[in-house]
């Protein structure tokens, strides 16, 4: 005999060996051209348990960025609107010895200058980043002066200019305590900020701006307009607010008129009012000072949570992704081995009884 007969069991093994290679074969292109090990968790085996808690570790982390970058933009306009009214009390301050000399016309231009400052603070207060409000903490929603352009005819104002109109029968002691209480007072009518600011600095404690940027950590990120943020305001004449105090000391200069230059207690009046412009401008370049500070920190947190989100990435993707090159080489000889399976079981089946008989 030439030949040999093959045993049918020989021919399924064949047959069966050959699916195997070509179910890898399937795997291997899918993987190539997907460049993933498995489009399903299941198919990950053993590393899909890292996979399950390293993606919520990254989501987390790229929120936490997503948090820093909005409030980034937040403090970003907090502090040109600090910047702005500093500016704007600064200018005051320089101005106010002018007011002790004999022009009294310059006693006119820089009430007027006040009235118009007073409102210019009050809208700047009332600045936005995002549709948020930026000096009103945790009430973001709704604005922190409700109404700037009438500031002017507020119970704030015309109860200091009432105030400083009876100087000369009160006197500078009484009518800078007079201004001083109404600047600091939080009663509906007198008040010039909304009913949430409009409470002590006691009851606004944390009720500023913060961002969340760790587990259980949370950044302060802003100031409130109607209470310091991070810096106690100091001076003997002061609200304890450095903003009320800008506020109260254009209130008062801008209710000053050239008629009262002679009056007694003018003078007086415009010291205390500039001594409180001193302490104001002080405290809110501190304030200012922290909220830098902190952007500062902010930015190297977002920083730090950027690396460990780009390892965790990495990780994922040694889990998740294929070597592309070595894949694509096992694809290559898994075709050759499949190829050479499809040939075997050709030759296998020419192996029939005729040809053994005939041989």
């Amino acid at each position: 005999m030439s030949g040999t007969v093959v045993p049918h069991g020989t021919l399924g093994r064949l047959v069966g060996d050959a699916a195997l290679v070509r179910a890898e074969m399937d795997r291997l292109t899918r993987q190539a051209a997907s460049g993933r090990v498995a489009e399903t968790y299941a198919g990950l085996g053993d590393a899909a348990p890292t996979v399950l808690d390293l993606r919520p570790a990254i989501a987390t982390r790229e929120a936490w960025q997503r948090n820093i970058d909005a409030a980034t933009g937040r403090m970003a306009v907090t502090q040109a609107s600090l910047e702005r009214i500093g500016a704007i009390a600064q200018e005051f301050y320089a101005r106010i010895p002018s007011l002790n000399g004999l022009d009294t016309a310059t006693i006119d231009s820089v009430a007027a200058n006040a009235r118009a400052a007073l409102r210019d603070v009050a809208g700047l207060l009332n600045a936005t980043a995002g549709g948020v409000y930026v000096f009103a903490g945790q009430d973001s929603g709704h604005a922190p002066v409700p109404d700037p352009d009438n500031i002017l005819s507020s119970g704030f104002f015309t109860q200091i200019s009432a105030a400083v109109a009876n100087l000369s029968v009160a006197g500078a002691p009484a009518t800078a305590a007079a201004t001083l209480g109404i600047a600091a007072s939080n009663a509906s009518g007198t008040s010039p900020f909304s009913a949430f600011l409009s409470q002590s600095a006691t009851a606004l404690q944390g009720q500023g701006s913060t961002v969340e940027v760790g587990t259980r950590q949370r950044e302060a990120t802003g100031v409130l307009a109607s209470a310091n943020g991070f810096v106690a305001s100091g001076g003997g004449s002061t609200t304890g607010s450095y903003m009320r105090d800008v506020m109260r000391a254009l209130a008062t200069l801008g209710s000053l008129t050239s008629a009262q230059e002679g009056a007694g207690g003018f003078h007086e009046l415009v010291a205390d009012t500039r001594e409180s412009l001193r302490g104001a401008i002080s405290a809110l370049s501190a304030d200012a000072g922290v909220l830098g500070d902190t952007q500062a920190h902010l930015a190297t947190t977002r920083a730090r949570l950027g690396t460990e989100a780009t390892a965790l990435t990495g990780q994922v993707s040694d889990a998740e992704d294929v070597d592309l090159a070595a894949t694509l080489s096992r694809l290559s000889l898994v075709q050759a081995q499949l190829q050479s399976s499809y040939q075997m079981i050709a030759s296998v089946q020419s192996l029939s009884l005729a040809r053994f008989l005939s041989g």
